[in-house]
């Protein structure tokens, strides 16, 4: 699981080095029903790979996307994306809805769709989005709950 983070977080940043409408690189702290870590690098001037790890039912799941951006609103420095990609993630079911007694291995895809404000005067953004994922392997199911609020640092 280790190795697999670190695989995920090297291969993130060896990516190719673009010019973002803002920034080149974010880190930092994604909130909502589940909780993480962010990570953003624009590979082009409106696209960018994002990282996810984040922590739910006494486990941890991965997600890599691929967004799209846009100048929001004709507002400097307000952005919308959109974008897609995959996870895997590894719950404890004892702390779910469901209840059954046993650990999951879930594979899915995700979609995603926010707005993001990326600060003058501090070298910090925040953004809301709503992050929707199929389960297509393991505990399969829709999950709509994937509503989150980040806070990043960028480079």
């Amino acid at each position: 699981m280790k190795k697999l983070s670190i695989t995920f977080l090297l291969t993130l940043f060896a990516l190719t080095y673009g010019i973002a409408q803002d920034y080149n690189t974010s880190i930092g702290l994604r909130g909502g029903f589940s909780n993480g870590i962010t990570i953003k690098h624009f590979v082009s001037s409106k696209a960018a790979f994002e990282g996810i790890i984040a922590s739910r039912w006494r486990g941890v799941e991965l997600t890599g996307l691929y967004e799209i951006h846009g100048r929001a609103f004709d507002t400097e420095r307000l952005n919308w994306y959109a974008g897609f990609g995959a996870h895997v993630g590894f719950w404890d079911g004892r702390d779910t809805r469901w209840g059954e007694d046993r650990s999951y291995t879930v594979v899915g895809i995700d979609g995603i769709l926010g707005l993001e404000y990326n600060f003058v005067e501090i070298p910090f953004n925040i953004s809301v989005d709503w992050k929707p994922a199929f389960n297509l392997y393991g505990y399969t199911g829709f999950w709509a709950d994937g509503g989150a609020l980040s806070i990043r640092y960028i480079f």
